[in-house]
């Protein structure tokens, strides 16, 4: 019992202390640096990748979106669910490249937006911008803001006030929700 006692204050330990360095990079980030991040975020698609445009849209019935996506995916973009905490591949990416919208390709955050948030979903300080549309969500005791993706309305998480400096945001997203496509060489 000592024994995982000790493990798990180890764990905690090298947890904080990655989230503390994690924490210290961004914040010596400016504004100026995210908005030079938002501006340039081409410079990380894949070569091959034709992004679509947010003024593309892409609507489909709930017959084809049933077709298009597994049922985890149609759960959490179509139905507006949560994934389980931890459970995403997407956490542990760090390879250079783009996470764009699983149900339409539609870029939506860089490798370099992303951070270690230590809540178990992929999160982001900033996006790319004009790519979500957002509203309240009640679900829970407090308001909270929800965002979806502008092309198909595809649900991908909730935006939090408690992220790192200087944005102070925290674009808590479903990993599944998300495909990344790494930058080739």
């Amino acid at each position: 019992m000592k024994r995982r006692g000790f493990l798990q204050g180890l764990s905690l330990s090298i947890l904080g202390s990655s989230l503390l360095r994690t924490a210290q990079a961004a914040q010596a980030m400016t504004m100026k640096d995210i908005e030079a991040m938002q501006k340039n975020w081409r410079a990380l698609l894949a070569a091959n990748f034709k992004a679509p445009l947010p003024t593309e849209p892409l609507k489909l019935p709930n017959d084809q979106w049933r077709k298009r996506l597994n049922p985890v995916q149609y759960k959490i973009l179509r139905e507006e669910g949560t994934e389980r905490a931890g459970t995403s591949p997407l956490n542990a990416e760090k390879r250079a490249g783009i996470y764009a919208c699983a149900g339409c390709d539609l870029p939506l955050f860089t490798s370099d937006m992303k951070y270690e948030s230590g809540t178990g979903w992929p999160s982001f300080f900033t996006t790319i911008p004009g790519v979500f549309g957002t509203k309240k969500d009640y679900l829970l005791f407090a308001p909270r803001i929800e965002y979806h993706c502008l092309r198909c309305g595809g649900h991908h998480g909730h935006v939090f006030e408690d992220g790192p400096l200087p944005t102070r945001q925290r674009w808590c997203n479903n990993g599944v929700a998300l495909k990344f496509i790494p930058k080739q060489a």
